[in-house]
C-alpha cells in the first residue's frame, strides 16, 4: 500500500512540473548547416531541382475550434462558431535529383487504424482524437510502395500524432529529422502523449534535431532560423515554433517556384488568409501567431510562392 501510495505521489509530481514528449534518443542532424532568411530569400525566386508532391493520405473531420482560435478578434468579426470540419492528413514527397527522396510527415498507416491500441495510441488520444473519423486514402505503406528506391528520410513538421500516424510503416533505418527542442521541451500535456509517441518511435532511427539557433538564454527555439537541408539552396527547414516547440515549415525551390509546407503553423486557408493561429490544438498561440506572421510576410516578399497548409488544401 506505502509504495502504491508513493508511485502515485510520483506520477502526480511528474504531471505537475511536465515531462519531455519521448524517451526517444535526439541528436544533432548529420543533414544541412545553418543559413539564414536572407540567404533563403537570395535564391527563392529561382527555378530550384526538387519535385513535391503533396498526398492526401487520410480524410478526417475535427472541431473547428481545434483548428482556429475562435476567440481572435477576426473569428469573432466573422461570426466563427465551433463545428465539425473537414481536412486532410497530408504527406508531402520530395524529390531531390541528387539527394534522393524524403517524407514530409508521414500520412496514416492502415496498420494502426486497424489496432490502435496495439501500436500505442492510449485511450486517451483515442478519446481526444476521433480516429473513428478518419477515412484512409492512399496509406503510408501504398505511398512508400509507390517510391522506386524507397525514402532516404521523413522531414518532420512536428510530431502530434496525426504527423507520425505513418510510423509502423516506416522502415526502422529511414532518418527521422525534427525542430530543435520538439522533444526536449517540458510541458504538462506531454503526460498525456508521451507514451504513444515513445510507442511510435520504438525500433525506428535516433531523431535528428535540426541545428536551429535558441532564444539568447533560453531553451526555446527561436522563429526563423533557416537550416539548407542539402546545402545547395535547394531546399530549407524554417523554425516556425508555437503549434509545438519545435515546429517546423519547409521552403523547396521547385522548376515551377517555390513551395511553401507551413505544418500546423496554419492547419487552414481561412486561418492563413486571416492571420489567425490555430486554436486548442496550439501549445502556445501567442507564439504560433509570431510564426505565422514570420511566414506570411515572407510570402509577401515572394507572391509566387506555392502555400500548402498543415491540413487543408
Amino acid at each position: 500500500m506505502a509504495r502504491t501510495r508513493w508511485f502515485l505521489i510520483l506520477g502526480a509530481l511528474i504531471m505537475f512540473q511536465g515531462c519531455s514528449l519521448s524517451d526517444h534518443k535526439v541528436v544533432p542532424s548529420r543533414l544541412g548547416a545553418r543559413s539564414s532568411l536572407a540567404d533563403l530569400e537570395k535564391v527563392v525566386d529561382r527555378p530550384g531541382p526538387i519535385e513535391v508532391e503533396t498526398i492526401n493520405s487520410a480524410d478526417w473531420t475535427v472541431p473547428l475550434s481545434g483548428l482556429i482560435d475562435l476567440k481572435s478578434a477576426a473569428a469573432q468579426a466573422a461570426h466563427l462558431s465551433d463545428h465539425p470540419e473537414p481536412i486532410h492528413i497530408f504527406a508531402h514527397i520530395i524529390r531531390h535529383p541528387t539527394f534522393g527522396t524524403y517524407l514530409v510527415d508521414t500520412g496514416v498507416a492502415q496498420q494502426l487504424m486497424d489496432d490502435p491500441g496495439g501500436h500505442g495510441v492510449s485511450w486517451l488520444v483515442r478519446k481526444v482524437m476521433p480516429l473513428g473519423k478518419i477515412q484512409i486514402r492512399e496509406g503510408t505503406a501504398q505511398i512508400l510502395a509507390g517510391i522506386p528506391g524507397g525514402i532516404q528520410g521523413v522531414f518532420f513538421t512536428h510530431l502530434h500524432v496525426d504527423h507520425t500516424s505513418g510510423m509502423p510503416d516506416i522502415p526502422g533505418s529511414v532518418p527521422l529529422y525534427i525542430g530543435r527542442t520538439e522533444v526536449s521541451q517540458t510541458s504538462f500535456e506531454n503526460a498525456f502523449v508521451r507514451g504513444t509517441t515513445t510507442k511510435l518511435l520504438k525500433g525506428k532511427a535516433e531523431l535528428q534535431e535540426w541545428p536551429f539557433q535558441l532564444n539568447e538564454g533560453r531553451q526555446s527555439l527561436a522563429i526563423g532560423e533557416v537550416v539548407d537541408i542539402f546545402g545547395d539552396g535547394s531546399a530549407f527547414a524554417i523554425s516556425a515554433p508555437g503549434h509545438t516547440p519545435g515546429s517546423t515549415a519547409y521552403l523547396l525551390r521547385t522548376p515551377k517556384g517555390p513551395v511553401l509546407l507551413t505544418g500546423d503553423t496554419s492547419h487552414t486557408r481561412w486561418g492563413w488568409e486571416h492571420g489567425v493561429e490555430p486554436g486548442s490544438y496550439t501549445a502556445d498561440q501567442p507564439t504560433n501567431l509570431k510564426s505565422l506572421q514570420m511566414l506570411e510576410q515572407l510570402v509577401k516578399r515572394h507572391p509566387a510562392m506555392d502555400v500548402r497548409f498543415g491540413h487543408q488544401y
